[in-house]
C-alpha cells in the first residue's frame, strides 16, 4: 500500500545555517505523511493513544541524496512494506517540485501493550484499514 502526500513547502525554521533542511526534519516530513495517511484512511492516531494503543519508533534510518532549500516544495511517498504484525514497516521516498529524489529512508513502529510496555499484535480494526 501507497500514499503520497500534496505538496509541502519548506519553511525558513526548517533550515539550518547552510540554508539546507536540517537532517532532524526529514523524520518531521515522514511522520507527517504516515499521520496524513492514516487520517485519509479515517484512522486517528489521537484517538489510538486515548484507546491506549502505543507506537513508538523502533527503528528509522535515512538516505540523503540531494538538500532541500527554503522555499522549495516536496512530495512524501510512504509505503507500507508488509501486513502489520507486531510492528509497521515504512519507506519513504521525498521528491522534489523537479521529481528528484532528495531522501530515501525507513522507520518501524512497535505496537506495545500499555499496561505491560511489551509487543502486542496490530489492533484488528487497523488490520482491517490495511486489508
Amino acid at each position: 500500500m501507497k500514499y503520497t502526500t500534496e505538496w509541502i513547502t519548506v519553511r525558513y525554521g526548517e533550515t539550518d545555517q547552510m540554508r539546507f533542511v536540517h537532517h532532524s526534519n526529514y523524520l518531521r516530513y515522514f511522520e507527517l505523511a504516515r499521520l496524513e495517511w492514516l487520517s485519509s484512511m479515517g484512522v486517528s492516531y489521537a484517538e489510538m493513544e486515548r484507546e491506549g494503543i502505543l507506537m513508538p519508533v523502533a527503528h528509522a534510518s535515512l538516505n540523503f541524496k540531494s538538500p532541500l532549500f527554503f522555499g522549495d516544495v516536496f512530495r512524501v511517498t510512504v509505503t507500507l512494506k508488509k501486513n502489520p504484525m507486531a510492528t509497521l514497516d515504512f519507506d519513504y521516498v521525498i521528491t522534489n517540485q523537479k521529481d528528484k529524489i532528495i531522501c530515501t529512508g525507513n522507520t518501524v513502529l512497535a505496537f506495545l501493550s500499555p499496561e505491560t510496555k511489551k509487543p502486542m499484535r496490530c489492533p484488528k480494526f487497523l488490520l482491517e484499514k490495511f486489508a
